[in-house]
């Protein structure tokens, strides 16, 4: 049983979804840090820093008027939170959005590093030797 054990972790699949798995961590949190701390506070800008988190209707159960999501949970009520839902979508486009502009742009550095030099075309340096000798043969009728 060990043996097989050791065989199947031996295998380059394994060991390149293991690497797969903790580099797609590590981009995670780059694209998280991208989306929290750069876009998400432009975006504020845009729409006058109004966080739809906290937008909810209480389904069942009594919560104080003006009180957050979180406070409405923790007081036990049934919510429909419609606002954590919508900033979960619009942090969802603005994260695929960031991993599409990140691929894209290390796809076009992937491309120009695989593209061979590109070959100078042989310009002629004058006429070939056949065009010397038919031009010699064509002045010898003439005379």
């Amino acid at each position: 049983m060990f043996k097989e054990f050791k065989a199947f972790i031996a295998k380059g699949n394994v060991m390149d979804m293991a690497v797969g798995i903790i580099v797609g961590a590590a981009f995670t949190a780059i694209v998280n840090s991208v989306v929290t701390d750069l876009i998400n506070p432009i975006v504020g800008l845009f729409l006058g820093g109004f966080d739809f988190t906290n937008n909810y209707v209480v389904l069942s159960g009594s919560v104080p008027e003006g009180a957050s999501l979180e406070a409405a949970r923790e007081a036990g009520a049934s919510v429909f939170a419609y606002g954590a839902f919508a900033m979960a979508v619009i942090n969802f486009l603005i994260i695929a959005f960031v991993v599409f502009m990140l691929v894209r742009y290390v796809n076009r550095v992937k491309s120009l590093a695989e593209k061979p030099e590109e070959v100078v075309p042989e310009v002629p340096t004058g006429p070939s030797e056949l065009d010397v000798l038919i031009e010699i043969r064509d002045q010898l009728r003439r005379a």
